[in-house]
């Protein structure tokens, strides 16, 4: 793989970040990824704060999240955030289940506006996609997926691929990289428990603990323009387990 980096939302309940970033840096991260919660009601002084944290620590944020409100409604500021954390790609993270389209129009429909909301982030320079879930592989009522529409509706859409949740949409991960790994930009490298375990932890698992083929996905992903590998984990419980576990797997792929 090419570069490991590490999903800050993993942290969000191991506070503070200063502190995370420490435990990162140890581990042998080089990179982390943004969410929303971390800059989004920041000011500037606050904003220049995290990246003097990032560089004491030998970190870089090269890709991050950013909510549709705040693309929609405030694209200069996160354009200005971006400049200042040195992030080169943004995601689009998430749709609530009340926000979601119910059928085929809706959800091209939807990647036309996630089209739009990522037109001035193109046009400076940046990447710019989508990060799925799981509800863009539950078959619609007329039999076809909303991800598919999602990217006729959304052509020049970079896509973050988040395997673990492909398979917990009941997808065929290898089936969706031959598909589209001409988009894949960035993958979130995250892991699902065998049936029954780390119920405590949502049932996600350490990158290589679990049921995820990650050896077999590497390698399929190969042949995609994906520049960042990103550990996640939606609810652990030890930050610097997930943390040197998960890259010592990553790197031995």
């Amino acid at each position: 793989m090419q570069t490991v980096s590490f999903q800050l939302y993993s942290a969000r309940n191991f506070q503070p970040f200063s502190q995370v970033f420490r435990i990162l840096a140890e581990a042998g991260y080089k990179q982390v990824e943004g969410y929303g919660a971390l800059y989004a009601e920041l000011d500037d002084a606050a904003i220049l704060a995290v990246k003097a944290d990032l560089d004491a620590n030998g970190l870089t944020m090269p890709t991050a999240h950013f909510s549709l409100d705040m693309l929609e409604a405030e694209p200069e500021r996160v354009l200005a955030i971006c400049r200042t954390l040195g992030i080169a790609a943004v995601y689009c993270p998430y749709l609530l289940p009340e926000d979601r389209p119910t059928d085929a129009a809706g959800w091209h429909a939807f990647g036309a506006r996630l089209q739009k909301a990522g037109e001035p982030i193109r046009k400076a320079g940046l990447t710019f996609g989508w990060h799925n879930h799981d509800f863009e592989f539950f078959t619609l009522p007329d039999g076809t997926v909303p991800q598919d529409h999602l990217f006729a509706g959304g052509p020049d859409l970079a896509w973050e691929a988040d395997i673990a949740w492909i398979i917990r949409g009941g997808a065929d991960p290898f089936a969706w990289i031959r598909k589209y790994g001409d988009r894949i930009t960035a993958v979130h490298v995250k892991d699902i428990a065998p049936k029954g375990e780390n119920a405590e932890e949502d049932g996600w698992a350490d990158v290589g603990h679990g049921v995820v083929p990650w050896g077999d996905l590497a390698k399929a992903l190969a042949g995609s323009p994906v520049k960042h590998f990103i550990v996640e984990h939606d609810n652990p419980r030890d930050i610097t387990r997930l943390a040197t576990r998960s890259i010592a797997t990553i790197k031995a792929f």
